[in-house]
This record gives C-alpha cells, structure tokens and sequence, in this order.
C-alpha cells in the first residue's frame, strides 16, 4: 500500500537501500537515479545506501582471491578489505553520485569514514554447525562489523544545503580499522539516525509473498508482529531474512514505514510512493 501521491512526502526524508540487480543493468541504473531526482524536485529528502556484492566478487575473482561467505556474510580478511572499499567506496559510490547528477540532481558520496558517520563494531564469530560432523565451531568473519553508532550530522548538512547523500557501507572501528558492514542494516541504522520517515529496499523479489512459489500472492501490507512471524515459520528465508529485519529494526526505531520492493522494474521508486497500489509489501505498526 502506497501513498496516493508524492505530496504527502513534501519535506520528509526516504532512505533508499540500493543493490541487486537494480545494480547491473544501465537501464534501471538510470531509472533509479531519475526517481531519486524525482523525489527531490517534489520536496521529498533522498537518501541512498548501497552495498555492491556483485561487483566485489568480480574484482575478487579478477585478482585471483575466491570470495567466501559464512551465514550470508562475506568472509573479510586484510586484503579482501582493500578490494571491498576500493569497489564501494571508489567506483559504485561515484558511478550512483555521477548517474543522479547526469539527471540533473546534486549528489555527494560518503562512506562511514566521513565526518565520523559510521562507527562499527568487529562482529563476533558466527556459530557454523559443520554438515559433515555435527559439531558447532566459531568461524572468524574477518573485518566484519557491525552499526556501533551512526553520527547523521554530515548527512542533515547535505540535506539541508540540496544535496542527495549517497552513502557507502565501510564503517570505522574505535580501533582505526575499515569494517565491512551488511548494507541492510546500515539503511536502518541511518533510517533511524535521521528518524527517517519512509525507508525503502530494492530487492530482487516482488517483495513479500504468502507462497513464495506464485508470485500472485504477493503481500501489500503487513505489520511488525506478521513480520516477526513470517521469519519464526519460515515463510521468510534466505537473504531476505535481513532484509526483514532491517525493516522491523527501522521500525522500531521511529522511522514511519518500511518498503519492501522489486528493484528490477523501471521507476520502482516512485511507481511504489507516488501511486495509490504501489507495487511491493509495505511494513508498518501495529
């Protein structure tokens, strides 16, 4: 369920989590610029936070070094973190901030190191039971971190001055060190900091669905506790449990609503905000 038209968003600040294949394609690499330009020519205060899996692994593999991931998260050693803030941070950040400005927006690109804009944590090691044997061992993520705290000042500054922040997920540990942190919950730990009214995820799905098997069941509206439910029984899995998540996360938060949306259809961004149906799940309060 959407709002029936952009209007009611004048003035209000949409955190959007760019990725997927809404990356790959130059066709919906426009799109999504164009609607983001959109939404500020109507009032409306973007923000972007993007990851860029795809394009690390292919400079991984280019260099030899074979991309692994434990529970969905990318194992980060030394150099792996190297390769991830050069992708991130030095070609998606500036192709996005070139896109929105080729359609006539004003952008400026930030990774967490900026301005002190994101403080990470090392993330534990993960629990991995071992197929072959049955026994439990602790897996040692690397440069993993998670969203110790996020400093939303820079962020106010470039809003307020017209700009569209767009945000890369490398934050910095109290240790000095670079951290790789899931772009899903950075866009709702930022949500949140900025108490963000709307956030929105570009995913590779419809978004929510009663039977993931037909696409006809698609869900426009649910609230926390469905949420929560549909994770417990496993109707939600896979790498769309973060997504979830960060949703629920965001929510509880303060931020208004959370949208769940296909970022492979052209101008999925406004198609969701600026049009009665909408196109994807909506997540709200009780």
């Amino acid at each position: 369920m959407a709002v029936s038209t952009c209007d009611e968003l004048l003035g209000k600040t949409v955190v959007v989590k760019y990725g997927g294949n809404a990356m790959a394609s130059e066709e919906l690499k426009r799109a999504v610029a164009f609607d983001l330009v959109f939404l500020q020519s109507m009032g409306v205060n973007p923000v972007v936070v993007h990851g860029g899996g795809p394009d690390i692994n292919q400079v991984m593999l280019k260099l030899g070094k074979r991309p692994m991931f434990v529970s969905g998260l990318r194992m980060t050693d030394a150099e792996t973190m190297e390769i991830v803030q050069m992708v991130l941070c030095g070609k998606i950040n500036k192709e996005i901030v070139s896109l929105i400005q080729r359609e006539g927006g004003k952008a400026v690109g930030l990774s967490g190191h900026d301005a002190g804009l994101i403080r990470a944590r090392r993330r534990p090691p993960e629990r991995v039971v071992d197929r072959a044997t049955g026994e439990e061992q602790l897996v040692d993520l690397g440069q993993v971190g998670d969203v110790e705290e996020v400093s939303p000042g820079i962020m106010h500054d470039l809003i307020h001055s017209g700009y569209i922040p767009v945000v890369s997920t490398v934050g910095t540990g109290d240790d000095g060190a670079s951290y790789n942190i899931n772009a899903d919950y950075v866009a709702s730990e930022i949500a949140r900091a900025l108490s963000a009214d709307v956030m929105l995820m570009l995913t590779d799905v419809e978004g929510l669905l009663a039977d993931f098997k037909d696409k006809s069941t698609l869900i426009p509206r649910l609230t926390i506790g469905d949420a929560r439910m549909m994770i417990s029984d496993g109707r939600v899995e896979g790498g769309m449990i973060p997504k979830v998540q960060s949703c629920i996360g965001a929510l509880e938060g303060g931020v208004g609503r959370a949208h769940i949306i296909d970022g492979r259809r052209r101008h999925s961004i406004i198609l969701e905000l600026c049009t009665h149906a909408g196109i994807g799940t909506e997540l709200a309060h009780e």
